[in-house]
């Protein structure tokens, strides 16, 4: 179910939309100002805001849940480029079930599909993931404006993280490591197709592992220095 906080984001975005384009017809047909004219802003906005908060409410579902036949694991849809994770509980994929090519994940123990909350985006396509060791990091490949990106979600803070952003050349196939921390990918900056791997630093949390979040590497080094190690 969408949150009051993408509604009310998703509405505001329409609302923009809507009023900069009844500015703009207003503007072509008359080339003077006026105080009443100054002021049509003002006056659309309301209704700009309504009817963005009513075409909203069909693309929430986008942003925050997927439509679809999400009830079994194989359908009359297409599921493909699938990805397991390291403890062998969850299955990522790439599917056409909410009428577009998605993500979904699904859990082998549980038989069920797996909701993946603020992944998803208005116009984006998804593809190539990857899982770390208990499906916790999710890496793949998301194309918003036409150019492929590297994204990273994180199950449990429910955010996306954006690691090549501004990189020269293009991307594709990722690859995370068991505990999160890298990520290996195809690069094209060279003008051929090279492994690159990104580091996400030290001071990351790591992948769980028996439900108990993992030391990071840079406590794993302050343990061993303050023991004498």
């Amino acid at each position: 179910m969408a949150t009051l906080q993408s509604l009310s984001e998703a509405s505001g975005e329409i609302a923009e939309e809507v009023t900069g384009l009844l500015e703009h017809l207003s503007s072509r047909s008359n080339n003077y100002a006026t105080p009443e004219r100054r002021g049509l802003r003002g006056a659309l906005w309301p209704c700009a805001l309504v009817l963005g908060c009513v075409l909203s409410l069909s693309s929430c579902r986008q942003v925050i849940s997927l439509p679809g036949d999400y009830s079994r694991l194989n359908s009359r849809f297409s599921d493909t480029q699938p990805a397991i994770s390291g403890n062998g509980r969850f299955v990522a994929m790439v599917t056409n079930r909410g009428g577009r090519q998605d993500l979904a994940l699904y859990d082998i123990q549980q038989k069920r599909f797996v909701d993946i909350p603020r992944l998803h985006r208005r116009n984006a396509i998804v593809e190539s993931p990857s899982l770390s060791r208990s499906g916790r990091y999710i890496a793949y490949i998301v194309s918003e404006r036409g150019r492929p990106e590297i994204a990273l979600y994180d199950r449990i803070t429910q955010r996306r993280q954006m690691l090549t952003s501004g990189f020269r050349g293009p991307v594709r196939n990722p690859s995370i490591s068991p505990d999160g921390r890298y990520v290996a990918f195809e690069s094209g900056r060279r003008g051929q197709w090279d492994i690159e791997v990104f580091d996400r630093g030290a001071s990351v949390q790591l992948d769980l592992s028996r439900g108990v979040p993992e030391k990071t590497n840079r406590e794993v080094l302050q343990e061993r220095q303050s023991n004498g190690q």
